[in-house]
């Protein structure tokens, strides 16, 4: 906006003026100087001195008619303000005595484009002293009625009033701003920019911010203090985005390095501010925390503008890190140096708490993602590095050991220990998504496991097995300990693989020694083998890995293939068979009481603790080899009491394979069945609820 020129003829002409100048446009960026302190009192006075001024207008021009009185208004205003301050001995923060800072200016009857120079030369409390003698002498001549005939006279005087205080705002604005970028720093000019905003609240006292009545543009505070506050919060937010910020292209690391030099730089401001910026102001402009409070609202809104853009999972967590704990840290604001003058205790929260929340909504959601991915990373390995290589299971205090347990419980504090170090909310989020995700990895590492079993007969299968087993055992307590976490859920599942972990080894076991166990009898009653070990030898092979299990797992393992053995050879031995003579059936007793104590033994010595399953097999081969029928049903009633599940159908087959008739088989059940009902009460162990009945031959 161009000040209106003809001012200039209105107005003593300067004599260094020449007439090309004076056109000229106020539109440059004007900076400023420094600062003052003064009292309430000073305020009072300025109150007072205006009242009294504008009452002295209006009386002298009654009696003075034309003459003008605003310059005699205007150096009466200045004797007033030269007077306080002379007479003023307090001193401020450090500062020189006011009055030696406020020293009056006389004014001067310049003109416009004079006035405007003296602002560009920061020369300010000169121009203001002219302004405001430019001001009262319009206010005074529209008293006196001077632009009655002329009022166009008066809107470009009041207009050009206001411009010059606009471009002294201005001036202010470019001080405060040029401030921090400005490595020396000029204290006079702070201190004069200080003395200026004192003299303005004086000269304008803010009562209900009324104006002159003939113009809006004169008399009015120009409230230059909240521009000077406004410059601070403007200048804050162009030092934050001055940080130094790579591209994602450029580095990785890019947010880490931009959060890094903000804080360096912000920091270095603040001390300059402390050590400084402060000795140039009055105690009661609290400008370290006025400094302090732009910077947090600056940060405040960049980082919500950071958290709206697309971060991975890293990035969301540098930023969720730097506001709980570098921020405050002795890393920026709780640096040694900025104490005490900097106080943070007082500051609004860094962020919203909608935003905060999103933040880590994005980051629990961005980790849920990652955790998968990492548990996909240890099954990829397994199935590569171990299983198709056939790499056999490592031993660690004589057991197998996998790091399977390790793997995930390092993948659980590398996320919750992160989570936990932002806020104790975040890490139980964390953890309940790590717990999500193992819970649907277990799943899929046993169908994976079980797939590869399926596909090859591999040495290394009965290992690995055992040492999952172990490794899944150790995660349970591994969590529980660690993190305190509830494993009823995890259990459950860990249960159920466990169990079927253990049918795929009884399958396998099964698939190894079926062949061998149909052998046992052949059809006339010879033993396949010469050997009644061998009936053991490949279960032996599987059993002995068991000695690596952690108790009580390998022993309850070694139980059900004890089990398995003992009710796979009966289940063989009661199938229907052509009669046998009494020689046949003294070497079939006396070589299956054989067999029953070599697969005892075996199983024993390898830590098997199931003695229940030795008269079994015994019991049978006594029946079969016995002569006298007395001693027969006494056996039959040892059977049914060791064995209370046993069922009619298994005592009539068994009877069967003794060669008895049925109606001979009839009779002994008879006479023996009150000891069979009577243990099907009991509470022992169950073998032959789990053995299929033959179907029995009639020519038996």
């Amino acid at each position: 906006m161009e000040l209106d020129t003809r001012c200039v003829t209105s107005e003593p002409a300067s004599p260094m003026s020449s007439p090309g100048e004076e056109k000229m446009e106020v539109a440059s960026e004007l900076s400023g100087s420094d600062s003052q302190s003064r009292d309430s009192g000073f305020f009072e006075r300025g109150i007072k001195t205006m009242l009294s001024i504008r009452k002295s207008k209006r009386s002298l021009n009654k009696g003075r008619g034309k003459e003008d009185t605003g310059t005699w208004n205007a150096k009466r205003l200045l004797r007033t303000l030269r007077s306080y301050e002379e007479n003023k001995p307090t001193t401020c923060n450090g500062m020189e005595k006011v009055g030696e800072l406020c020293e009056s200016i006389e004014a001067k009857p310049l003109s416009v484009m004079e006035i405007n120079e003296l602002i560009q030369k920061r020369q300010l409390l000169e121009a203001f002293a002219s302004i405001k003698l430019m001001e009262d002498e319009t206010i005074s001549e529209w008293d006196s009625e001077k632009y009655s005939d002329n009022p166009q006279e008066f809107v470009r005087k009041s207009k050009d009033v206001d411009l010059l205080y606009n471009s002294m705002t201005k001036a202010i604005q470019s001080i405060v701003e040029g401030t921090l970028e400005d490595p020396t720093l000029q204290h006079t000019m702070l201190t004069s920019m200080v003395t200026l905003i004192a003299r303005e609240e004086a000269a304008h006292p803010n009562i209900d911010n009324a104006a002159h009545p003939g113009s809006d543009l004169l008399g009015r505070p120009r409230k230059w203090r909240e521009q000077w506050k406004e410059a601070i919060n403007k200048s804050a937010r162009k030092r934050v985005l001055k940080a130094p910020m790579p591209s994602r292209e450029e580095a990785t690391s890019w947010l880490d390095l931009h959060l890094h030099f903000l804080q360096k730089h912000l920091r270095e401001d603040l001390l300059k501010i402390k050590s400084s910026v402060k000795k140039c102001y009055p105690e009661e402009y609290q400008v370290c925390d006025t400094y302090v409070e732009a910077f947090h609202n600056a940060i405040a809104s960049h980082l919500q503008e950071l958290s709206q853009g697309p971060l991975d999972f890293h990035e969301l967590y540098i930023l969720l890190h730097w506001v709980a704990n570098t921020y405050h840290s002795e890393h920026f604001l709780g640096h040694p140096e900025l104490k005490p003058e900097v106080k943070t205790e007082n500051l609004s929260l860094l962020l919203t708490p909608t935003d905060w929340d999103k933040l880590k909504n994005d980051y629990i959601a961005s980790a849920k993602g990652k955790i998968k991915s990492c548990f996909g990373n240890i099954l990829r390995l397994e199935v590569k590095e171990k299983w198709e290589k056939e790499v056999h299971s490592e031993e660690e205090e004589n057991l197998y050991h996998a790091s399977l347990s390790f793997d995930i419980q390092t993948i659980f504090a590398q996320h919750v220990k992160s989570s936990r170090d932002i806020s104790r909310s975040l890490e139980t989020k964390m953890l309940e998504s790590c717990m999500a995700e193992l819970l649907e990895f277990i799943p899929r590492f046993e169908q994976e496991f079980m797939e590869w079993s399926s596909a090859q007969d591999s040495p290394i299968f009965v290992p690995y097995l055992v040492a999952y087993i172990n490794s899944f055992h150790d995660l349970v307590s591994g969590l529980e300990k660690a993190f305190q976490v509830n494993t009823e859920q995890l259990q459950k599942i860990l249960s159920a693989l466990t169990r079927n972990f253990t049918n795929i080894f009884l399958t396998k076991l099964r698939t190894k020694a079926q062949p061998l166990l149909k052998k046992v009898l052949t059809k006339k009653w010879i033993l396949a083998t010469e050997r009644p070990d061998l009936l053991v030898s490949e279960v032996s092979q599987f059993s002995e890995h068991l000695r690596h299990m952690r108790e009580p797992l390998g022993q309850d393992l070694l139980h059900e293939v004890h089990k398995y053995v003992v009710k796979e050879y009966v289940t063989q031995v009661i199938k229907p068979r052509w009669k046998m003579n009494r020689e046949t059936r003294q070497k079939v007793s006396r070589k299956m009481s054989l067999e029953a104590a070599t697969i005892h033994n075996v199983l024993i010595d390898q830590g098997s603790d199931a003695d229940w399953l030795l008269p079994a097999i015994d019991h049978i081969a006594n029946i079969i080899g016995e002569e006298k029928k007395d001693k027969i049903k006494a056996y039959v009633k040892e059977l049914c009491q060791d064995y209370p599940d046993i069922r009619k159908e298994h005592i009539l087959a068994i009877l069967a394979l003794r060669g008895l008739g049925r109606t001979r088989r009839a009779a002994i059940f008879r006479q023996v069945r009150p000891a069979q009902e009577s243990s099907e009460s009991g509470d022992g162990c169950r073998l032959f609820a789990e053995i299929d009945v033959p179907v029995i031959i009639s020519c038996f």
